[in-house]
């Protein structure tokens, strides 16, 4: 797909628009999504095929944090499950200044991440190619951030907040669905529910720390 034909310059605009993007950031986009396209037509990287879904439900959707944070304040951040990259490489894009690292286990998507950085010409972004658990109980490193965007279940991501963990004093935020409810178990770590709309669709960023 042409990611770059005149039918989809609306979303593009609207997306440089609404994010105030530099010419070179939405060129970044561009070439991002074309990557994406053209390795869904090997594998599924994700489930979104469509130009405009993945530009309003993956990228805008992944930048909606700064509404709500002031990530010109964070220094560094780790996507956990980062799959096709999403939300790390949308916000890295937006925030050149941030030190990135990518967690996804997958061999396949990991190929896509080397190669998209690659492309995009993205400098202090990291792979990680350990799980969760095994980060947790075998690293300690200076993160400002973590962010997942509806991978890993969040009892599960809020294993970090054990009094074990050299993360425990870390913040983590988590995109969730309308109607997504946070298990008794973690209720605790939930500092802030924000929610937004995605065009006609609802979701929630759930932020979590003690």
């Amino acid at each position: 797909m042409d990611v770059y034909q005149e039918k989809y310059a609306k979303y593009w605009d609207k997306l440089k628009e609404a994010e105030n993007l530099s010419e070179e950031q939405i060129n970044q986009f561009k070439q991002y999504a074309s990557l994406i396209l053209e390795w869904n037509e090997k594998f599924n990287l994700t489930a979104i095929t469509s130009l405009p879904e993945m530009i309003t439900k993956h990228f805008a959707d992944a930048l909606v944090l700064r509404k709500y944070m002031d990530l010109k304040e964070i220094k560094n951040l780790m996507d956990v499950g980062s799959g096709a990259g999403i939300p790390g490489l949308p916000l890295k894009i937006l925030f050149p200044h941030l030190s990135v690292i990518l967690m996804e286990v997958n061999k396949k998507k990991l190929r896509f991440l080397k190669e998209a950085l690659e492309s995009l010409s993205l400098k202090n972004v990291e792979l990680c190619d350990v799980d969760w658990r095994t980060f947790l109980r075998t690293t300690e490193g200076e993160i400002d951030l973590f962010v997942s965007r509806a991978t890993l279940d969040p009892l599960e991501l809020c294993r970090m907040f054990k009094p074990s963990s050299a993360y425990k004093k870390t913040k983590l935020v988590y995109w969730a669905s309308e109607t997504w409810e946070p298990d008794p178990k973690i209720s605790k770590f939930v500092l802030d529910t924000k929610e937004y709309k995605l065009g006609y669709r609802k979701r929630k960023l759930v932020f979590l720390g003690v």
